[in-house]
């Protein structure tokens, strides 16, 4: 059984994840196959669209698959999780950039690595389950696979917010936010994809789009642009503290869990990406922390709390109040001759 089926379809290149009992985890090799498909149906006129989607009812994809990444790490080989993070990024980039219509079809989960996959296309479709959150900074990483962007882009101080707290969207909160485009029944996807299919035509999905649900999200703006309005997050956890609410208290319990550099870079992030919309400066700049995130972050404790000894009691490296002054900068600096390219690496 292959994680991933890439095929011609009619008019259509499609990409869909096959890896439903592990929530289509994004693998290493998935992420190749992606990115050669890419180039493949870049210039191949039979190829009108994309539509990725993915099997199963419960995710589109809940985030990469790192447990390799972990392992190798743990016995101080770092090469290989920075050349999986530098070959997907290559990989956010290209469909980013695609040009022509990138269809996604996001039912039940879409986190981390899936909204790398599922979030940069043209056509980004939630129903009715749809949850899409970047919870990194609760395994000691930052939003990335180009997230950065996308929360810069969110009215507001609501990318703060997501970033900080992984808070999950629904359908509506995440149009609201810019992460999706349509709201589509999950019983109208098959009739909407053949026609995608038989006719290259992505009017198609604007003929069966329908005004999403409420967004929770968009009522509490008034709450998110106060609390997280603040240059760092030292700022933010003031402002926070300051009022004793049922928002403020919910939050600070959350984020009490999450790692306090990865918070804390989250933060610089996405007040220096916004206004942009350069993918590639928002990866370069993802891609900094991920290369030390191992040696010079939580990562590695991240992992081992969440999803290896599951204790869910990570030792953090840093106190939410005792981040050192120069941490941020340190793990944002730049790579000199590691940075981040955009080219394939020659053998």
């Amino acid at each position: 059984m292959t994680d991933i089926l890439i095929r011609k379809d009619g008019t259509a290149g499609r990409i869909t994840l096959t890896r439903p009992k592990a929530l289509n985890a994004l693998t290493y090799d998935m992420c190749l196959q992606i990115e050669k498909a890419l180039d493949q149906w870049l210039d191949d006129d039979e190829v009108k669209l994309l539509l990725i989607d993915a099997e199963g009812e419960r995710a589109f994809c809940a985030g990469g698959d790192i447990a390799q990444v972990y392992a190798s790490g743990k016995t101080g080989d770092y090469s290989y999780g920075r050349r999986f993070w530098r070959d997907e990024y290559r990989m956010n980039a290209k469909l980013f950039e695609f040009p022509k219509p990138v269809v996604s079809f996001l039912q039940g989960f879409t986190m981390g690595g899936g909204v790398g996959v599922g979030c940069h296309g043209s056509h980004r479709i939630v129903c009715e389950t749809s949850q899409i959150a970047m919870p990194e900074a609760g395994i000691g990483l930052v939003p990335d696979v180009g997230g950065s962007l996308l929360l810069a882009q969110a009215p507001g101080r609501l990318g703060e917010y997501l970033g900080m707290t992984a808070a999950r969207m629904g359908a509506g909160d995440a149009i609201f936010a810019g992460f999706a485009d349509y709201f589509v029944p999950v019983t109208q996807w098959p009739a909407l994809k053949e026609k995608l299919i038989a006719t290259g035509d992505w009017g198609a999905v604007d003929a069966m789009a329908q005004p999403p649900e409420n967004s929770v999200m968009a009522a509490q703006m008034s709450e998110i642009d106060r609390y997280f309005a603040g240059e760092t997050l030292g700022d933010i956890l003031r402002a926070l503290r300051a009022e004793d609410t049922d928002f403020t208290a919910s939050v600070l319990k959350t984020i009490s869990r999450n790692a306090p550099l990865s918070m804390a870079c989250t933060v610089e992030m996405i007040h220096r990406m916004r206004g942009s919309e350069d993918i590639r400066r928002a990866l370069e700049l993802e891609y900094r922390f991920t290369h030390r995130s191992m040696e010079h972050g939580d990562f590695l404790e991240g992992v081992r709390a969440a999803i290896i000894d599951k204790d869910r009691n990570p030792k953090w490296q840093h106190d939410l109040d005792s981040i050192p002054g120069n941490a941020v900068s340190q793990m944002l600096m730049p790579l000199g001759e590691e940075t981040l390219r955009f080219e394939k690496d020659t053998p």
